[in-house]
């Protein structure tokens, strides 16, 4: 293992799913052994002072990116921060935490590509695409649930913010290693929960795994649901990774296992057996739900963790 943190970056807009693809790779990699870190806490404004300047928390200018550029530096080299706190819950700061690196380093947000020195400290950089549509479903779920909103508040807010979407956090997809796509299957456009598919967005920025046989299963059986195929991602040729949601755990059990292969760190986890909890969410009603796509998208991007663990 490095003697330094391995860190990885999750970005993508509000209720994009970053905090629940998170749970599920700092469960691999041990939850003893990761610390996560939410860019939320950089805001420069509070909820009332936001309201009352007329900007959003999307807005750079709404946050302390030089001061978060900084402890992302530091944590990368294994130094100790005093983070700020932002409560989701109450819209108010709260006191900070001294904050000391494991070995791992997930930091999720909105604006965690949005400067040169912060990207430079991710050894992994993921962005969070869902359809606009199935994210909207998604925040106005979280946030009536868990953030005392009504429907039309959250559907207003994200009408309001949609001007710096565009602007500052889409553009950030162009800086990302993997482009994580979960949309739901053309025959239930109103799935949102555990039979989603994934489109995961593969670039040469890092050394992704072979998949040599799922290209050669992919020449037998077109109708796979699990497929590997050549495309473009912003102008630029990439691997594009699909997973339907009806796959079953038989279809996921031959890709774990050639992921866990590479990685002897994963062979305890290569099977939803061993570690259930993989690939869980909560559904619509609060239920547990398990999507094999969610699984086999944690690991992989676990297994570039322990990967860059190996050749730092």
């Amino acid at each position: 293992m490095s003697n330094r943190p391995i860190v990885l970056g999750i970005v993508g807009d509000s209720a994009a799913g970053k905090t629940t693809l998170t749970k599920g790779i700092a469960q691999v990699l041990g939850e003893e052994n990761v610390t996560v870190i939410c860019t939320d806490d950089y805001h420069r404004y509070d909820r009332v002072q936001r309201k009352e300047l007329g900007i959003t928390a999307l807005h750079p200018d709404c946050n302390y990116l030089d001061i978060m550029q900084q402890h992302l530096s530091l944590l990368r080299t294994g130094q100790p921060i005093l983070k700020p706190v932002y409560s989701h819950k109450t819209g108010t700061f709260e006191p900070p935490q001294y904050i000391k690196p494991d070995k791992f380093v997930i930091v999720e947000g909105l604006l965690g590509y949005s400067t040169r020195g912060a990207r430079d400290s991710y050894d992994v950089k993921v962005y969070l695409a869902p359809p606009e549509s199935l994210r909207a479903t998604w925040k106005v779920k979280r946030d009536t649930m868990k953030r005392g909103y009504t429907p039309e508040q959250v559907m207003g807010e994200l009408q309001k913010r949609e001007p710096d979407s565009e602007a500052f956090i889409r553009p950030q997809r162009q800086w990302s290693d993997i482009v994580v796509s979960f949309y739901p299957p053309r025959e239930d456009a109103e799935e949102s929960n555990s039979h989603l598919n994934v489109r995961l967005v593969l670039r040469p920025t890092i050394p992704h795994p072979g998949f040599t046989e799922i290209i050669q299963s992919n020449r037998a059986d077109y109708t796979s649901p699990i497929r590997l195929e050549l495309d473009r991602d912003m102008g630029k040729p990439v691997d594009v990774l699909e997973i339907d949601g009806h796959a079953t755990k038989e279809d996921v059990i031959h890709l774990e296992r050639m992921l866990c292969s590479e990685i002897p760190s994963l062979i305890p986890f290569c099977s939803t057996d061993s570690n259930p909890d993989l690939g869980k969410l909560v559904g619509t009603t609060g239920e547990i739900l398990q999507s094999y796509p969610l699984a086999l998208t944690q690991l992989l991007i676990s297994y570039h963790m322990l990967k860059a663990a190996r050749i730092v």
